[in-house]
């Protein structure tokens, strides 16, 4: 089938009411989510409003919730706030002022991304890079730090809100491979924002290219997480250099490279296209892997029948499930959040309904300041319930695999919110990560 080109449409909050014209929505929701739209940006496009949303099923199709703003996004006494203002036409730099109030009170860098992450190089911060784990480092493109739309849950969202402080991207690409070539424990290099795939391929290889010389030759993997392929899909079909950047991945992958595109899918409606189909296969052609990954989210994708169709959906169009995360606590976390029991149940129960191939997918995983860690069940020992949880990835990589124990909780949401089990006061890793993370405070 041949797929027609389409020229890409952005949409913000100023298009809220030419969008939502034609639903049943009342105007006090309308106004609510304009309200929301000024603290969490709305950013979305043609293809993901013409193709991907059922607007028969509105406000409750999955699609609809993940890319548009909703009044219940934010606290009832700041989101009146907000209308007020609205309402009343104030001018814009208070509107502005309450916004940005707004959001530095919603935990904009989770899991100490700001203060722990950032590396140091000849005794400077280097911008635009997080190097949390020894083996992988985290680059910020800065003509990536945007994309195709929004996703309403982004812990990422400070990226796209006008906020320099809040903001990480790197304009030199020099610092970032000075560091890389002095720190040969590093073997993955990721690409994030943002969305690095909004870049054009120049831009793109501009990146890449240079990993590919023997000066990198520690580097093996080249990961790059995109939204691109669910939301835009038409980046790697129809659009004016989708070739050469295929041919940039094929170049990757002849180098010796392994190329992972790490890609996002919140709901199977976003793999159900003709074109998104096709984008799959074209990268795949290349020689790269596409590794599928999502959090848990209220509203959009909280049954295991979403997650075991989603998941047997990749895995016939030849994706690796990879990862299903737990909601961070940033944004509108409220929102989306479920208790970790549920998600753990949604797990357990999707993970059943899926062959061998699809059970790559690991969690629920919390991407906490520890590190990545696991909910590997729920279990009853010595006569206590409790959560057994173990690391995958973690500040120091000991801790990896060792499995520890929570008292049970069914309303915890978050691993901050846990209680070692068995009447001890601490987890075991807690004393030496206060230690790593005073080292690492008093080298910032």
């Amino acid at each position: 089938m041949k797929i027609k080109t389409k020229t890409i449409r952005f949409y913000q909050d100023k298009d809220l009411d030419s969008l939502l014209q034609s639903t049943d929505l009342q105007e006090k929701d309308i106004l609510g989510m304009k309200a929301v739209a000024k603290v969490l940006p709305f950013r979305t496009n043609n293809y993901v409003v013409e193709e991907l949303i059922d607007w028969k099923n509105i406000p409750d199709d999955p699609i609809f919730r993940l890319t548009f703003p909703h009044p219940e996004m934010l606290p009832t006494q700041e989101r009146d706030r907000l209308m007020d203002l609205l309402s009343n036409n104030a001018p814009k730099a208070e509107i502005k002022a309450v916004a940005n109030e707004i959001r530095r009170g919603l935990n904009p860098h989770p899991a100490g991304q700001k203060q722990y992450n950032v590396p140091t190089f000849n005794d400077e911060p280097v911008p635009g890079i997080q190097h949390k784990y020894d083996q992988t480092v985290l680059i910020f493109p800065t003509a990536g730090q945007t994309c195709y739309a929004y996703c309403t849950f982004c812990f990422r969202w400070p990226q796209f809100v006008g906020l320099d402080d809040l903001r990480f991207a790197t304009r030199e690409s020099g610092i970032f491979q000075d560091y890389l070539q002095h720190h040969q424990g590093i073997t993955d290099v990721l690409l994030t924002g943002g969305d690095p795939m909004t870049m054009k391929t120049r831009q793109l290889a501009l990146y890449i290219e240079p990993l590919l010389t023997p000066e990198f030759d520690h580097i093996q993997t080249i990961r790059i997480g995109t939204k691109s392929i669910a939301y835009w899909p038409y980046r790697y079909v129809t659009d004016d250099d989708a070739d050469d950047l295929l041919r940039l991945f094929e170049k990757v992958v002849q180098q010796g490279k392994h190329l992972a595109i790490m890609a996002h899918y919140e709901h199977w409606q976003e793999l159900d296209t003709p074109v998104a189909e096709e984008a799959i296969r074209r990268i795949r052609s290349t020689g790269a892997q596409i590794r599928t990954q999502a959090p848990v989210l209220r509203h959009i994708n909280d049954s295991a029948e979403t997650w075991a169709k989603m998941w047997n959906m990749q895995v016939h169009a030849g994706c690796i499930p990879y990862y299903m995360f737990v909601e961070r606590q940033t944004g509108a976390k409220e929102y989306f959040r479920i208790p970790l029991v549920k998600a753990w149940e949604i797990y357990q129960q999707a993970i059943q309904q899926v062959s061998g191939l699809g059970r790559t997918a690991r969690g629920p995983v919390m991407s906490a300041l520890p590190g990545k860690v696991v909910i590997d069940g729920v279990a009853e020992i010595a006569g206590e319930k409790v959560f057994v949880l173990s690391f995958l990835q973690a500040r120091e990589p000991d801790w990896c695999k060792r499995p520890f124990f929570a008292r049970f909780d069914p309303d915890a949401t978050w691993l901050n919110d846990l209680k070692p089990a068995f009447g001890e006061d601490k987890f075991f890793y807690e004393s030496q990560l206060e230690e790593i993370l005073t080292r690492k405070a008093l080298k910032v």
